[in-house]
């Protein structure tokens, strides 16, 4: 009999539990709608390191100008090097489908950042039209890039989006001195 009541008790207690659980889940609010996902990253205003990568770095840093308010900057930085050659600009943005796009800038060996930043992606075969210019294509795993090579500075526009977001983003940058 002793052992009935053991087993009796344990299972009551059980309900109980899962009852308390069930509540608390129904009474905390939780939103799990596209717009929750969209509000998890927040936005960043990336105007002040703008200014200050413009004026430190020696090459013309660009950023995009005129892009619609769904794309949203995520995350800058500039890192000066010490020798004064391979200082990097990176501004990581989410385009209005949510995938990632990033614009990388640096004026250090062009094969070792392409490798970098755009995590081991390889030339693919043909380039993108962007406006009167033409961007190498990359291909990798995780990220695809367009790649410019230009007199001393290499501008990457890599990430998750698909070739023709990131052609929207690349033909939007400006790039300046400060």
């Amino acid at each position: 009999m002793r052992g009935r009541q053991t087993v009796r008790d344990m299972v009551l207690s059980l309900a109980v539990i899962g009852i308390l659980v069930g509540a608390i889940y129904i009474f905390i609010p939780h939103d799990e709608s596209a717009d929750a996902a969209r509000s998890a990253v927040k936005r960043v205003d990336y105007r002040v390191e703008l200014i200050t990568a413009r004026r430190t770095a020696p090459y013309a840093v660009a950023a995009p100008e005129g892009l619609p308010e769904t794309w949203r900057a995520t995350s800058v930085s500039y890192k000066a090097s010490d020798d004064g050659k391979g200082g990097a600009w990176h501004l990581g943005m989410l385009d209005p489908e949510q995938e990632y796009a990033a614009v990388e800038q640096s004026d250090g060996v062009p094969r070792k950042f392409i490798k970098d930043v755009t995590l081991g992606a390889t030339k693919a075969e043909g380039k993108q039209a962007v406006g009167s210019k033409k961007w190498d294509r990359y291909q990798g795993d995780k990220y695809r890039a367009l790649v410019r090579e230009e007199s001393g500075v290499t501008t990457v526009v890599t990430g998750t989006a698909p070739y023709g977001r990131l052609a929207d983003l690349a033909a939007a940058l400006v790039a300046k001195k400060g």
